[in-house]
């Protein structure tokens, strides 16, 4: 038996035919979604991520506007380049790239956003509604991750996930929507950490293991139960003489490993990746939505 993978290209291009049909339809009505994009420095992944999603935005019609800023920038000039964005009628949402180089400076750069702006989730105001379960923008990956299971046909009500991770980005956000009661939710979650012992009886007793830890093969065969189902937010660089860029990416979870003994399992690259841009989009056409409902309610 071999898991069955979890396409995130081939979903996440479903989710961006929808949006852009929404975008078509916001366009008739004079709108169109625009996104501001901050980029502080000059590290290669980040230049690649930034691509990527001004890319995305461009092919379902989504206007893309990016600042870019040294690495040497001080924290005033952050702050200004986020007020402008604030301050632009035509910018509906915004992205600010992290890391920044000085991460000292990502609280205050973060808080300054306007919250109706901030398509990444990360705002105190939106994660507060998050939890409360009020109407807002969901974190980008944990939502992609609730979409991409969803669509595969694989429920999470009433099972037991685990969540290996607890970054305010993805596992504690995670961790929360996955636990509350709605279409997309309603699981019994555990949230495993640096701190917690014997991870390899918490994963076996878990039907859905999603690990999003930041090291490469935390999850290994032996820790999951013959058809668990595995999430791998994990991007890792390993050298590799014998490919073309010298390096390869690998997940957090050992995934060839993992392939024989479990019944799904994401990909790295082209698990969740793909949807965590899909639902920057997302975010983005329903806050041009929400900020624009005077308009299109005529």
């Amino acid at each position: 038996m071999s898991a069955r993978i979890l396409d995130g290209k081939a979903i996440a291009r479903e989710i961006r035919g929808e949006l852009a049909e929404e975008v078509r339809q916001l366009k008739a009505h004079g709108v169109t979604p625009g996104l501001g994009v901050l980029l502080v420095g000059d590290h290669p992944a980040s230049r690649s991520y930034v691509t990527a999603k001004e890319k995305a935005s461009a092919e379902i019609g989504i206007l893309s506007r990016e600042t870019h800023l040294p690495a040497s920038a001080s924290v005033k000039e952050i702050l200004s380049a986020v007020d402008a964005f604030n301050r632009a009628e035509d910018i509906h949402g915004i992205l600010v790239q992290l890391p920044l180089p000085d991460s000292s400076m990502e609280r205050d750069v973060l808080q300054a956003l306007n919250p109706d702006k901030d398509v990444d989730g990360f705002h105190p105001v939106n994660v507060g509604k998050m939890v409360l379960g009020l109407p807002t923008f969901w974190p980008c990956t944990p939502h992609g991750i609730l979409q991409m299971l969803k669509r595969s046909g694989i429920p999470v009500a009433g099972l037991h996930v685990l969540v290996m991770g607890r970054s305010n980005i993805v596992g504690r956000p995670l961790s929360i929507l996955l636990s509350m009661k709605h279409a997309l939710g309603n699981a019994t979650v555990t949230v495993c950490h640096t701190g917690s012992r014997d991870l390899c009886r918490l994963a076996r007793e878990s039907d859905i293991i999603i690990v999003a830890t930041g090291s490469p093969h935390t999850l290994t065969a032996d820790m999951a139960r013959p058809g668990a189902v595995v999430i791998d937010v994990g991007v890792n660089r390993v050298e590799d003489p014998t490919h073309p860029r010298g390096y390869r990416l690998i997940g957090d979870a050992d995934y060839e490993d993992l392939l024989p003994r479990v019944a799904a399992i994401t990909p790295v690259p082209g698990g969740v990746g793909p949807m965590t841009i899909a639902m920057l989009l997302h975010n983005t056409v329903q806050a041009a939505r929400n900020q624009n409902r005077p308009k299109l309610e005529r």
